[in-house]
């Protein structure tokens, strides 16, 4: 479903989740679980990849991400989480089709 133009990969693990009966809260927490195991993944292989080939001010800078990363990270996924348990998602899937549509 995430080849539609539209669809992302986390509102369709989403609605696969809420599909087969999880409310919103836990479709989203399991959404964000998934995304977080494939970014690591992702970046494993990259470091992996790089052969560990890294200068002291580049394990510095890749530490500031990392840390950086991560606050902004959780800040958004609370806030995400405390807005799908109070609202619904038809008001960004209608954006979602017309921005598709448009694009």
């Amino acid at each position: 479903m995430s080849i539609i133009p539209g669809v992302s990969r986390s509102a369709a693990t989403i609605v696969a989740g809420m599909f087969v009966g999880l409310d919103r809260k836990s479709a989203a927490e399991f959404s964000f679980l998934l995304a977080v195991l494939t970014m690591f993944a992702a970046t494993g292989l990259d470091v992996i990849k790089s052969d560990w080939n890294f200068t002291g001010e580049e394990y510095t800078l890749f530490a500031v991400g990392f840390i950086g990363a991560f606050i902004s990270a959780l800040l958004a996924v609370n806030y995400f989480i405390s807005y799908v348990q109070r609202h619904t998602f038809v008001g960004f899937g209608l954006y979602r089709i017309v921005a598709a549509l448009v694009f």
